[in-house]
């Protein structure tokens, strides 16, 4: 049945190797051209980042850049938007808290 196939098999596209990257320490494959974001709603992933009043999880939700729900921090760089950064091999992706500049202590 089709809707038991992926996008790129619908169309016939050939993707390069998949690739992989990690999510709070457990793996992720992504192909190239992905986002960050897409990697890991592809994965199941849907929440990468806790408010900083209420720890209310949040993920992609505009997928464009605008609303900047999906921060994360993308090799150890917080604030990064998901939904625009490509993934590279070897990201490793962790849930950001609150602001993500704990350290700071703001």
């Amino acid at each position: 049945m089709a809707r038991d196939r992926s996008p790129a098999a619908l169309v016939g596209a050939a993707t390069d190797d998949a690739f992989e990257i990690t999510f709070d320490g457990r793996p992720v494959t992504a192909l190239p051209g992905q986002s960050v974001a897409a990697a890991l709603w592809a994965a199941g992933i849907l929440a990468w980042r806790r408010t900083r009043v209420g720890g209310r999880p949040r993920g992609a939700f505009c997928g464009i850049g605008q609303c900047y729900d999906c921060l994360a921090t993308v090799n150890g760089r917080p604030n990064r938007r998901a939904c625009l950064l490509p993934a590279r091999p070897g990201d490793t992706v962790t849930t950001q808290e609150g602001h993500g500049h704990a350290e700071l202590g703001v």
